[in-house]
């Protein structure tokens, strides 16, 4: 949004902008959240002056005439102590006008409006979230009272530079200029209290602790002692201060956990640690290396459905996209790092990785080494996986129905809530867990599916097993539904819904118990038959109940028909569904079903039967076609 200000200067027009909304804010909370860990403005702008290097080095495979004789990719640093200057310049891709107003005017992120949402006001909590979002170039106002940015893009003329200036006060001026050279360069005007960024050993020292693993080299000008003056003297000769090599090249043996972990936020975006990574070198039919990092926490937008995720994919260390999503399943989105190719073509389009066998190869092994890590920290490092199953558990659970050729691993990581741990709010049990506990004699995994915790510990289903001790799995999340379509069995042991079928705990039943139950439905046929005709529109079966033990009466539904809530789900989500009758299963010993076995009228007889039914569904967490209606009927039976 323009605000004002044509100001001739010399051929050229000053124009004068308003930074959007998100940017002010974003600005402001930067500015005041991150004051205690300043130094990373100078990893972020770095980190920007690499990726502007790797994306003219992509773009050039098909445009070698974009390196303007200038192949040599580097970053200068430089500071001026008397004009309290720190300046970062780069000879990468540049920018255009209108790639500098995109840029740096707005944020084009998806999810913006979420991230400011979840802000609290807590300035530690609000610096872990900004950390999250990724803050790049507005980090230099951390340090800067004053930024001025002046860059040409690659291809266009000298005439087309662009410089940018601000003091992160809500506009920005852009003004036409001629710029010899391509790249970017932005001048830090640092404030009072920043001037400790004007000394070489301390831009030295940040450098070193925060981007030695960036590819390209990193450029300033040499300083020694000089023992007839006694004092450090500055060369007119430049010495590369970082190591300048792509880390994932170098030996294992030769990186730091220190390395590791500043690469894992020069390429995440996050400032936190990584929870663990893997690192290997592939030889054989593909030759590749990947450097994949699980991450300690999840993205704020990790379940927006436009946020692109993936790997960096380079080629011969040649960076060739961000966000190359092929290279990993979905239910991996939020692994990070890269992957490094010696076979794939340097022109290698996301429509050519959607067909390639080398890809499909790369992708297959890309994912062993994410599940094999995983599987190392679920063996050796349980605090360190409950960590990430808190954090990633929801997406990792899609992989049960999506990875079909990995099915039974990620099965084996999987994590739920089980009325054997029903003191805790966390999802540790495994199948495996499950299976050591299992009564003599027991040949299934039993389950129930619920729209929350609470509902599944609560749900009249699980009376039965609660007085015999037969642990049950508690599933409560949407994702639950969708994978128990495809995995129907662990270890030999089937899967079965304590909600569904007639239930049978073959070896587990007790046979005194069951011919009491057989006897007391062939005694009760006339009642059965009469809450069926009763409650006719609304049931397909009424019979009398192998599971309940304190409720009077529950719903389940046949074995291979949708559950009341995976039903409920589909209609929220607007797709149609065929309603199904649920079969209303009664507790005889019940003192409400006592009641219909009395003698009443037949209005008040529908009215409980109707009572039963509703709250039944209301149990399963169902929700009644006339709420009102039921308040009624059971005010008229509380007033009796």
């Amino acid at each position: 949004m323009t605000t004002a200000t044509d100001q001739p200067t010399g051929d050229t027009v000053k124009e004068t902008r308003a930074f959007q909304t998100e940017v002010k804010q974003l600005l402001q909370l930067m500015i005041h959240s991150l004051y205690s860990n300043r130094e990373i403005f100078l990893r972020e702008l770095i980190s920007n002056a690499s990726d502007a290097a790797d994306k003219l080095r992509f773009e050039a495979v098909t445009s070698p005439q974009l390196f303007e004789n200038d192949a040599e990719l580097k970053i200068r640093v430089s500071f001026d102590k008397d004009a309290g200057t720190l300046t970062i310049a780069d000879n990468g891709i540049g920018m255009s006008r209108d790639e500098v107003i995109a840029n740096i005017g707005t944020i084009a992120k998806s999810g913006t409006k979420e991230f400011f949402a979840k802000l609290s006001g807590d300035q530690q909590k609000d610096a872990n979230l900004i950390g999250q979002f990724g803050v790049g170039f507005y980090s230099a106002f951390i340090v800067a009272d004053r930024v001025t940015l002046t860059t040409r893009r690659a291809g266009l003329d000298a005439s087309a530079g662009v410089k940018w200036e601000s003091a992160g006060d809500g506009e920005f001026t852009l003004e036409a200029v001629e710029k010899a050279s391509r790249g970017t360069e932005i001048v830090l005007h640092l404030k009072d209290d920043a001037k400790e960024f004007l000394d070489d050993w301390r831009i030295k020292s940040v450098i070193r602790k925060y981007s030695d693993h960036i590819q390209l080299p990193i450029l300033m000008k040499k300083t020694e002692w000089d023992a007839e003056a006694k004092a450090q003297v500055t060369r007119d000769e430049d010495e590369t201060i970082n190591q300048a090599n792509a880390i994932w090249t170098r030996a294992k043996a030769d990186i730091t956990d220190e390395q590791y972990q500043e690469f894992y936020k020069h390429v995440s975006h996050d400032w936190q640690p990584p929870l663990a990574w893997t690192h290997a070198k592939v030889e054989g039919r593909q030759e590749y290396t990947e450097l994949l990092y699980i991450p300690s926490q999840p993205p704020f937008d990790m379940f927006d459905r436009e946020r692109k995720h993936g790997l960096k994919l380079y080629v011969r260390r040649v960076f060739i996209m961000e966000d190359a999503e092929q290279l990993l399943p979905r239910y991996l989105r939020f692994v990070k790092g890269v992957v490094d190719s010696n076979d794939l073509p340097l022109n290698v389009s996301r429509e050519i990785l959607q067909q390639s066998k080398d890809v499909d190869a790369i992708r297959s092994g890309c994912v062993k080494k994410v599940l094999g890590l995983l599987e190392d920290l679920a063996e050796n490092q349980k605090d360190k996986y409950a960590k990430f199953w808190d954090a990633f558990g929801r997406v990792f659970k899609e992989g049960m129905g999506e990875d079909f050729a990995n099915k039974e691993r990620v099965s084996k990581l999987a994590r739920f809530y089980s009325t054997h741990e029903s003191g805790t709010a966390t999802q540790s049990v495994s199948f495996a867990d499950y299976v050591s506990r299992m009564k003599h004699g027991q040949e299934k995994i039993y389950y129930v599916t619920a729209d929350s915790l609470t509902a599944a510990q609560n749900s009249p289903h699980l009376e039965v097993f609660k007085k015999k001790g037969i642990e049950v799995l508690l599933l409560t999340e949407s994702v639950d539904e969708w994978w128990l379509g495809s995995v129907d069995e662990f270890d030999g042991k089937k899967l079965q819904s304590v909600a569904k079928g007639d239930l049978d705990l073959g070896a587990l039943a007790d046979e005194e118990e069951k011919k009491a139950a057989e006897k007391t439905a062939d005694e009760l046929k006339p009642l059965l038959e009469k809450i069926k005709t009763s409650l006719a529109e609304k049931v397909k079966e009424v019979r009398v109940t192998h599971r309940l033990t304190e409720s009077p009466a529950c719903l389940v539904v046949d074995e291979h028909e949708l559950s009341g809530n995976l039903e409920r789900m589909l209609k929220a989500a607007g797709q149609k569904v065929n309603a199904v009758k649920p079969i209303l299963e009664i507790n005889p010993t019940h003192p409400l079903v006592e009641k219909l076995k009395a003698d009443v009228e037949a209005e008040t007889f529908d009215s409980l039967s109707l009572i039963l039914f509703e709250q039944s569904l209301l149990a399963e967490g169902g929700q009644l076609e006339d709420p009102a209606g039921f308040v009624k009927r059971v005010n008229q039976f509380m007033l009796r």
